[in-house]
């Protein structure tokens, strides 16, 4: 069946295989029709960036082996790389600066929709970047937060970003600064980006990838920005159950989608949408449903038990389910096929942002300081559209799972402490030396055509945790985990190794929980692997070590967007060995692979393993963290055979300190 080749997603299977003639081509299919993709493209030498191109570099030696400028292989390989990189830093900082000046805007009486929800993240956050919370109110000290994230973005004097001095460690830090790679201002890291790539700047393949890099560390700032102040408006997350897959719609209630990446509106939707059941139940309909896809969807399962309906690839089958009365898109992430997807049906797609317009798209410009109005405007379009519902049309795939979402890091040192109260992280780390968990893998990222629906991301993830490693998740992977019914305390017996298994049971049990904590952490949305980043910098400031030398390791499997370019860029950064399971466009540079897959380990002690078999893939990841244990002196197997066929011992024979 042909559906069952594209995803391992069964509800998205169903739709597929029901899929009649007639409708729009899925993305599947253009994936499809796009085939053979540009084998210049794929390996990146193709330029573009001035008119007297396109240039192409032949990828065998021979001529043409510069561009007609005389740009080398490695220079337009990496030109294109860091354009890539500032392209996912501004859309992750470009939604923290939204966040930021909505909190601004509250304090400043201007957003009466809003209100302060996370007081305790206020004060944590105030502290944690110098500002003294005694004696201050709440509004008087978020307008400080919220002008002290701004200085992020615009910040003239040559003094490191706040949003990370005080969120990496010590000796990371020393090596950042040591490189060169401490951005000051977030929108100059890009715009300096986008300078030296120009035709006729930089064409040292050196300067050029520290400056993407610095890019990257600018992202990390933007993203930490976003996931901090939504803590601080809409509260903090903590564990709450809820349900996954297009099983979440309804067939007698109004469905409203909240697509994208920003929870500002969609905090609103929801808020109003309790106010408008009567004029749902008006039109025959039993109530409003609002369910998430992406990352706005993540942001409100996080903090509202929201279901979410799908993630990235399968978010065109939501309109084919013949019940979604309004998809309602932010931005980032929306795929500009869905207006012709909803013209088939009488879903209304609405834009709500002026970045973000779509073709056949109904517009209600949101603005923070009239939120509640346009949350209105949106769900009443929602409930007149349901009164034209094709009922011949409809077809919900009745498949579901549980999901358990809400572990910010707060959450999790509130279990912790159940434990440990006077030291919260003693109990994790304590697991982690003794071997009970093996160690930590940060999966992250999204869905990508090149790969089947979720399939890779399952694979490594039930290899990795039945070898004891401690999974925690964000963006497009969590969702294709929770569909496969991977965030519940019931797959822990089912797929655990006897010391996951135990560290999950024996702490869901002190904790209060009732029962084994979920097999995987659901940390949040894209921008939330910020969260990551401090779990990983408290594990290591109890260890007195640096993130590099943790048994720990990252895993992008389906990396799809420019913003997982700059995220997986910052993960190497500050020391986390890093798959990306869809080749990036390098490997027409040798010396630019070089240095991904080797040179930054000697730099940063993080670097990439590109590796599109997903088996492979989870054994590597493995090795190396049973590597990193035996180098921390935690584990005592030299035997262990790394990547490159070698035993541990012989590599860090060879080695030399980084």
């Amino acid at each position: 069946m042909r559906g069952s080749n594209l995803t391992a997603d069964p509800a998205a299977k169903y739709l597929l295989e029901k899929k009649e003639k007639g409708l729009p081509d899925t993305v599947w299919d253009r994936y499809e029709k796009m085939q053979p993709q540009s084998g210049f493209g794929e390996l990146g030498i193709c330029c573009r960036i001035c008119p007297q191109g396109p240039c192409r570099i032949n990828p065998f030696g021979k001529e043409p082996s510069r561009g007609i400028c005389g740009a080398r292989d490695y220079t337009i390989v990496l030109r294109n790389l860091l354009r890539m990189i500032a392209g996912g830093c501004a859309a992750h900082s470009d939604h923290g600066r939204h966040i930021a000046h909505t909190l601004l805007a509250l304090t400043e009486g201007k957003t009466p929709d809003y209100k302060i929800k996370g007081e305790a993240k206020l004060k944590a956050v105030a502290a944690r970047v110098g500002i003294k919370h005694e004696g201050k109110d709440s509004i008087s000290l978020a307008k400080e937060v919220a002008h002290k994230a701004l200085e992020d973005y615009s910040r003239i004097e040559p003094e490191p970003l706040t949003w990370i001095q005080t969120t990496m460690t010590k000796k990371r830090l020393e090596i950042l600064d040591r490189c060169d790679v401490l951005p000051y201002n977030i929108d100059a890291a890009i715009t300096e980006v986008m300078h030296r790539t120009h035709i006729g700047v930089d064409a040292d393949p050196v300067p050029l990838l520290f400056d993407g890099l610095k890019c990257a560390v600018a992202d990390l700032a933007g993203e930490h920005i976003s996931t901090d102040l939504s803590d601080i408006l809409f509260g903090v997350p903590k564990l709450t159950k809820s349900e996954v897959n297009l099983g979440v719609l309804k067939v007698d209630e109004v469905n409203i989608a909240v697509h994208g990446h920003n929870p500002i509106l969609s905090e609103v939707i929801c808020d109003v949408a309790e106010e408008l059941q009567e004029e749902a139940k008006a039109v025959g309909a039993k109530g409003i449903n609002i369910v998430g896809i992406c990352c706005t969807g993540n942001e409100l399962l996080m903090r509202r038990g929201i279901p979410l309906a799908t993630n990235f690839s399968s978010q065109e089958l939501a309109i084919m389910t013949g019940v979604l009365d309004a998809m309602v898109v932010d931005y980032q992430c929306i795929m500009p096929s869905l207006g012709m997807w909803c013209q088939c049906y009488h879903t209304k797609l609405i834009s709500t942002s002026e970045l973000c317009r779509q073709a056949g798209d109904i517009h209600i410009e949101f603005r923070p300081e009239t939120a509640k109005q346009s949350a209105t405007a949106i769900l009443r379009l929602a409930i007149s559209a349901f009164k034209e519902r094709n009922p011949n049309k409809i077809d919900i795939p009745k498949i579901k799972n549980i999901v358990y979402a809400g572990f910010s890091v707060e959450q999790i040192l509130e279990y912790l402490a159940k434990t440990s109260p006077d030291d919260p992280m003693q109990y994790l780390v304590d697991n982690i030396k003794n071997g009970t968990i093996l160690g930590i893998a940060a999966m992250v990222g999204c869905n990508n055509l090149k790969a089947p629906h979720d399939y890779n991301h399952l694979t490594i993830a039930k290899e990795l945790v039945k070898n004891n490693v401690l999974i925690v998740a964000t963006g497009c992977v969590a969702g294709a985990f929770g569909k496969a019914g991977l965030l519940t305390p019931e797959a822990v017996n089912q797929y655990a190794g006897e010391g996951l298994k135990k560290f999950l049971t024996e702490l869901g049990t002190k904790s209060g929980f009732g029962k084994p904590l979920p097999l995987i952490w659901h940390m949040g949305s894209c921008v939330d692997t910020s969260r990551i980043h401090d779990l990983a910098t408290m594990i290591a400031n109890k260890l007195e070590v640096d993130i590099k030398d943790l048994p720990l390791v990252a895993s992008a499997p389906g990396n799809m967007s420019e913003e997982a370019v700059a995220t997986g860029s910052w993960l190497v950064v500050t020391g986390w060995p890093t798959h990306v399971g869809i080749v990036p466009f390098i490997y027409g540079s040798k010396l630019v692979t070089q240095i991904a897959e080797n040179t930054a380990r000697d730099v940063y002690g993080g670097y990439f393993i590109f590796e599109t078999d997903a088996e492979k893939a989870a054994k590597r990841l493995i090795n190396i963290i049973k590597y990193r244990r035996w180098k921390l002196g935690i584990d005592v197997d030299e035997e262990i055979v790394y990547w490159t066929g070698e035993t541990a011992k012989e590599l860090f024979a060879k080695s030399k300190e980084l």
